[in-house]
């Protein structure tokens, strides 16, 4: 299973987690990914090319990779502590915050809010989940902004005891299914997606 392959323990509550992870991770519209999947396939590029495309276009730090910033941040804070503190700090400086704020969410993305449930019930001590639970709170108090599927991730993978990079893992093979259902669409559609461009002057 993807638990023990990233190291898990494979206990029942791990199971039911990942697998919940997984689907919350399903398919989701034309994101940037699915469409650069859609657009390998639509030049006859093979299932294996175009999932590769959408490997890729997952990586970008503003998309799958989102999720890096986010193990990052957690490693910055270190305690539960210290949340209110560095997510006020960073504010202040107008930098945005990594998990948070999903331009389709303006009430906050329910994935992220139900991954983080899961993982406080999972493992409510582990620092990761008491950092995240925090950071939480400090930025629904500061700006009203609630977490996204990306820091949900971080939670879950870090109530499993996984190493970083394990939440990406997650997010690219719960996205994996709807990737290849699209390419296969997309390729018995039989045309070329080809966006045109229009130059504005400058």
């Amino acid at each position: 299973s993807l638990l023990l392959a990233l190291g898990g323990r494979t206990t029942a509550p791990g199971v039911d987690a990942t697998r919940e992870a997984l689907v919350l991770s399903a398919d989701h519209e034309l994101n940037v990914s699915t469409f650069a999947a859609r657009v390998a396939a639509s030049s006859g590029a093979n299932l294996a090319a175009s999932v590769l495309a959408a490997l890729a276009a997952l990586s970008g730090p503003l998309h799958g990779g989102a999720t890096a910033r986010v193990e990052a941040f957690v490693a910055e804070v270190d305690r539960p502590e210290r949340a209110a503190e560095a997510v006020g700090s960073r504010l202040d400086r107008g930098e945005s915050m990594p998990g948070f704020g999903h331009p389709l969410y303006a009430d906050g993305d329910p994935r992220g809010a139900r991954l983080l449930e899961i993982a406080a019930r999972l493992a409510g001590r582990s620092r990761t989940v008491r950092v995240l639970v925090a950071v939480t709170s400090a930025m629904q108090l500061a700006a009203r902004e609630r977490p996204t599927l990306d820091l949900g991730l971080v939670a879950v993978a870090g109530a499993l005891g996984l190493p970083r990079g394990s939440a990406l893992a997650m997010f690219a093979c719960g996205r994996l299914a709807g990737w290849i259902a699209h390419a296969l669409e997309q390729g018995a559609a039989g045309y070329v997606l080809r966006p045109r461009a229009r130059y504005v002057g400058g």
